[in-house]
């Protein structure tokens, strides 16, 4: 029984793990092919289609927080420090709620769950482009919004372009799978 304990945590950090790294590879990649475009106010940061597994693991919340951490820090000449805190937050927040949103279903889709990256992206990084960038230290609600939006347009792209087409294919190809996994 132990055994059985110990494999399974070990598979979990493992796909905590791999979850991280592939968040890693495709925002390093997107920078490298197309410099900037993982990294702008409006972005189109393809890695954000691997939110898409806290609809199956718990281990996607850790795995997408150290990973956006990870992706992150190639920013950090550029963002600050601010980024790896707001950012990364704002993945951890997204992930959770994604989790805890999992079952609710709207035409067969987990609309709900893929709102939440556009949600929690467009507040907390949002605010931190309007505080830190746009206003030095200073609170503007209009400006707040048109950043938040912006940034949350562009994890609406993702998750509605990329990340539910794939949740879909996920359940038709591996749909008795996700279900032993969940």
């Amino acid at each position: 029984m132990r055994e059985t304990k110990k494999t399974t945590r070990s598979q979990w950090l493992v796909n905590a793990a791999m979850i991280a790294a592939l968040y890693v590879v495709l925002t390093f990649a997107q920078n490298t092919l197309l410099p900037g475009t993982a990294s702008m106010p409006v972005q189109f940061r393809v890695a954000e289609v691997v939110t898409i597994f806290a609809l199956y693991t718990s281990a996607a919340i850790p795995g997408l927080t150290v990973g956006c951490i990870i992706a992150n820090l190639s920013s950090i000449a550029a963002l600050g420090a601010y980024d790896l805190i707001f950012g990364s937050l704002a993945s951890l927040c997204a992930a959770l709620a994604m989790y805890a949103l999992r079952k609710v279903r709207w035409l067969r889709l987990p609309i709900a769950a893929a709102l939440m990256p556009a949600l929690m992206n467009g507040i907390f990084v949002g605010f931190e482009l309007d505080f830190f960038f746009i206003n030095a230290w200073r609170f503007d609600f209009f400006d707040f919004l048109l950043q938040g939006g912006l940034v949350a347009l562009g994890e609406l792209g993702v998750l509605f372009v990329l990340g539910l087409p794939l949740s879909v294919l996920m359940e038709k190809r591996f749909g008795r799978f996700l279900k032993l996994a969940g």
